[in-house]
Protein backbone atom coordinates (compact mmCIF):
# COMPACT_ATOMS: atom_id res chain seq x y z
CA UNK A 1 0.00 0.00 0.00
CA UNK A 2 1.33 3.37 -0.98
CA UNK A 3 1.95 6.03 1.79
CA UNK A 4 3.17 8.70 0.14
CA UNK A 5 1.00 10.34 -3.10
CA UNK A 6 2.02 12.88 -5.44
CA UNK A 7 -0.18 14.95 -7.38
CA UNK A 8 0.15 15.63 -10.76
CA UNK A 9 -1.30 18.89 -12.94
CA UNK A 10 -0.26 20.75 -15.55
CA UNK A 11 -2.51 23.16 -18.13
CA UNK A 12 -3.69 21.85 -21.61
CA UNK A 13 -1.10 20.54 -24.18
CA UNK A 14 1.44 20.83 -21.05
CA UNK A 15 2.06 17.42 -21.41
CA UNK A 16 1.24 15.98 -18.25
CA UNK A 17 -0.19 12.67 -19.81
CA UNK A 18 2.65 12.50 -21.19
CA UNK A 19 4.84 12.27 -17.92
CA UNK A 20 2.42 10.63 -15.80
CA UNK A 21 2.34 8.01 -19.01
CA UNK A 22 6.22 7.35 -18.30
CA UNK A 23 5.51 7.18 -14.52
CA UNK A 24 3.55 4.48 -14.99
CA UNK A 25 6.16 2.74 -17.22
CA UNK A 26 8.69 3.42 -14.18
CA UNK A 27 5.85 0.78 -12.51
CA UNK A 28 3.92 3.68 -10.19
CA UNK A 29 0.30 3.72 -10.15
CA UNK A 30 -1.69 6.17 -11.46
CA UNK A 31 -5.07 7.51 -10.30
CA UNK A 32 -6.89 9.52 -12.74
CA UNK A 33 -9.17 12.30 -12.04
CA UNK A 34 -10.93 12.13 -15.39
CA UNK A 35 -11.64 8.63 -15.22
CA UNK A 36 -12.81 9.41 -11.59
CA UNK A 37 -15.41 11.45 -12.99
CA UNK A 38 -16.73 9.46 -15.40
CA UNK A 39 -16.92 6.66 -12.84
CA UNK A 40 -18.83 9.63 -10.52
CA UNK A 41 -21.65 10.12 -12.60
CA UNK A 42 -21.43 6.52 -14.44
CA UNK A 43 -25.13 4.46 -14.77
CA UNK A 44 -26.62 3.05 -11.44
CA UNK A 45 -24.20 5.75 -9.66
CA UNK A 46 -25.58 7.73 -6.61
CA UNK A 47 -23.42 10.86 -8.52
CA UNK A 48 -25.70 10.50 -11.49
CA UNK A 49 -29.19 9.94 -9.34
CA UNK A 50 -27.98 13.38 -7.97
CA UNK A 51 -27.24 14.95 -11.00
CA UNK A 52 -30.52 13.26 -12.29
CA UNK A 53 -32.28 14.94 -9.20
CA UNK A 54 -30.57 18.19 -9.34
CA UNK A 55 -31.08 19.08 -13.16
CA UNK A 56 -34.20 17.22 -14.07
CA UNK A 57 -34.24 14.12 -17.24
CA UNK A 58 -32.91 16.93 -19.49
CA UNK A 59 -29.27 15.58 -18.89
CA UNK A 60 -30.31 11.95 -19.25
CA UNK A 61 -29.72 10.58 -22.42
CA UNK A 62 -32.60 7.64 -23.66
CA UNK A 63 -30.61 4.60 -21.62
CA UNK A 64 -30.93 6.68 -18.39
CA UNK A 65 -27.20 7.71 -19.06
CA UNK A 66 -25.68 11.30 -18.68
CA UNK A 67 -25.69 13.23 -21.72
CA UNK A 68 -22.77 14.86 -21.92
CA UNK A 69 -23.22 17.25 -24.50
CA UNK A 70 -26.44 18.42 -22.37
CA UNK A 71 -24.66 18.93 -19.39
CA UNK A 72 -21.94 20.62 -21.05
CA UNK A 73 -24.56 23.33 -22.96
CA UNK A 74 -26.13 23.71 -19.59
CA UNK A 75 -22.93 24.15 -17.33
CA UNK A 76 -21.16 26.52 -19.84
CA UNK A 77 -24.51 29.37 -20.35
CA UNK A 78 -24.94 28.80 -16.76
CA UNK A 79 -22.56 29.29 -14.09
CA UNK A 80 -24.70 28.65 -10.58
CA UNK A 81 -25.30 25.25 -12.78
CA UNK A 82 -21.63 24.41 -13.39
CA UNK A 83 -20.86 25.19 -9.64
CA UNK A 84 -24.07 22.49 -8.75
CA UNK A 85 -22.42 20.03 -11.07
CA UNK A 86 -18.83 20.64 -9.57
CA UNK A 87 -20.26 20.23 -5.82
CA UNK A 88 -21.97 16.88 -6.94
CA UNK A 89 -18.94 15.36 -8.51
CA UNK A 90 -15.68 17.19 -7.02
CA UNK A 91 -16.02 15.64 -3.59
CA UNK A 92 -16.72 12.35 -4.92
CA UNK A 93 -13.49 12.74 -7.62
CA UNK A 94 -11.41 13.94 -4.90
CA UNK A 95 -12.91 10.58 -2.22
CA UNK A 96 -11.62 8.10 -5.22
CA UNK A 97 -8.46 9.32 -6.25
CA UNK A 98 -7.39 9.55 -2.22
CA UNK A 99 -8.96 5.68 -2.00
CA UNK A 100 -6.83 4.61 -4.90
CA UNK A 101 -3.91 6.20 -3.99
CA UNK A 102 -4.15 4.67 -0.69
CA UNK A 103 -4.49 1.29 -2.17
CA UNK A 104 -2.00 1.71 -4.86
CA UNK A 105 0.52 -0.84 -4.66
CA UNK A 106 4.37 0.24 -4.62
CA UNK A 107 6.57 2.73 -2.90
CA UNK A 108 4.31 5.29 -3.68
CA UNK A 109 1.29 6.96 -6.21
CA UNK A 110 0.32 9.71 -8.36
CA UNK A 111 -3.28 11.14 -8.69
CA UNK A 112 -3.36 12.59 -11.87
CA UNK A 113 -5.54 15.96 -11.39
CA UNK A 114 -5.81 18.45 -14.38
CA UNK A 115 -7.74 20.71 -12.30
CA UNK A 116 -5.55 20.86 -9.55
CA UNK A 117 -4.66 24.55 -8.99
CA UNK A 118 -8.21 25.37 -9.88
CA UNK A 119 -9.77 23.35 -7.17
CA UNK A 120 -6.94 24.94 -4.51
CA UNK A 121 -4.40 22.42 -3.15
CA UNK A 122 -6.41 22.73 -0.01
CA UNK A 123 -9.12 20.18 -1.52
CA UNK A 124 -6.33 17.75 -1.53
CA UNK A 125 -4.55 17.72 2.09
CA UNK A 126 -3.57 14.31 1.39
CA UNK A 127 -1.51 14.83 -1.06
CA UNK A 128 2.26 15.15 0.04
CA UNK A 129 3.45 17.07 -3.17
CA UNK A 130 2.56 18.61 -5.91
CA UNK A 131 4.31 18.13 -9.64
CA UNK A 132 2.99 20.62 -12.32
CA UNK A 133 4.04 20.14 -15.76
CA UNK A 134 4.89 23.70 -17.19
CA UNK A 135 5.63 25.07 -20.36
CA UNK A 136 5.39 28.65 -21.49
CA UNK A 137 2.52 29.38 -22.97
CA UNK A 138 3.44 30.62 -26.48
CA UNK A 139 4.57 26.97 -26.49
CA UNK A 140 1.31 25.54 -25.08
CA UNK A 141 -0.71 27.41 -27.67
CA UNK A 142 1.46 26.48 -30.71
CA UNK A 143 0.18 22.47 -29.52
CA UNK A 144 -3.23 22.87 -28.69
CA UNK A 145 -3.65 24.53 -32.14
CA UNK A 146 -2.10 21.65 -33.23
CA UNK A 147 -3.30 18.93 -31.45
CA UNK A 148 -6.73 20.12 -32.09
CA UNK A 149 -6.74 21.88 -35.13
CA UNK A 150 -7.96 25.09 -34.46
CA UNK A 151 -6.79 28.97 -34.74
CA UNK A 152 -5.09 30.65 -32.39
CA UNK A 153 -8.13 32.72 -30.87
CA UNK A 154 -9.76 29.32 -30.08
CA UNK A 155 -6.39 28.01 -28.46
CA UNK A 156 -5.50 31.43 -26.14
CA UNK A 157 -9.64 30.72 -24.83
CA UNK A 158 -8.86 27.50 -24.09
CA UNK A 159 -6.13 28.30 -22.42
CA UNK A 160 -7.55 31.36 -20.58
CA UNK A 161 -10.20 29.24 -19.25
CA UNK A 162 -8.16 27.46 -17.07
CA UNK A 163 -5.79 28.61 -13.89
CA UNK A 164 -2.98 31.08 -15.01
CA UNK A 165 0.71 29.66 -15.44
CA UNK A 166 1.32 31.33 -12.01
CA UNK A 167 -1.20 30.01 -10.37
CA UNK A 168 -0.22 26.86 -11.03
CA UNK A 169 3.09 27.13 -10.34
CA UNK A 170 2.45 28.96 -7.17
CA UNK A 171 0.76 24.70 -5.81
CA UNK A 172 3.78 23.38 -6.99
CA UNK A 173 6.48 21.61 -4.68
CA UNK A 174 7.93 20.32 -7.81
CA UNK A 175 8.17 21.60 -11.14
CA UNK A 176 8.55 19.54 -15.07
CA UNK A 177 9.52 21.97 -17.63
CA UNK A 178 8.23 20.35 -20.76
CA UNK A 179 9.10 22.57 -23.33
CA UNK A 180 11.66 19.95 -25.34
CA UNK A 181 12.02 16.70 -26.72
CA UNK A 182 10.28 14.17 -25.21
CA UNK A 183 14.10 11.82 -24.28
CA UNK A 184 14.62 15.43 -21.66
CA UNK A 185 11.36 14.77 -20.18
CA UNK A 186 11.88 10.93 -19.32
CA UNK A 187 15.52 11.96 -17.93
CA UNK A 188 13.44 14.57 -15.73
CA UNK A 189 10.64 11.65 -15.22
CA UNK A 190 12.97 9.28 -13.89
CA UNK A 191 15.04 11.66 -11.62
CA UNK A 192 11.34 12.58 -9.70
CA UNK A 193 10.80 9.06 -9.48
CA UNK A 194 14.40 7.88 -7.60
CA UNK A 195 13.74 11.46 -5.04
CA UNK A 196 10.12 9.91 -4.59
CA UNK A 197 11.41 6.49 -3.72
CA UNK A 198 13.28 7.96 -1.45
CA UNK A 199 11.08 10.26 0.23
CA UNK A 200 8.04 7.61 0.73
CA UNK A 201 11.18 5.26 2.04
CA UNK A 202 11.95 8.06 4.74
CA UNK A 203 8.42 9.08 5.32
CA UNK A 204 7.44 5.44 5.97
Amino acid sequence: MAGFCVGVTGGVASGKSEATRRFEALGVFVADADLAARAAVAPGSDGLAEVAATFGAQVLDADGGLDRAAMRRLVFADEAARKRLEAIVHPRVRAMLQAQCAQAPGAYAIAAIPLLAEGGREAYPWLDRVLVVDVPTAVQQARVMQRDRIDAELAARMIAAQATREARLAVADDIVVNDGPLEALQAQVEALDRRYRAMAAAAG
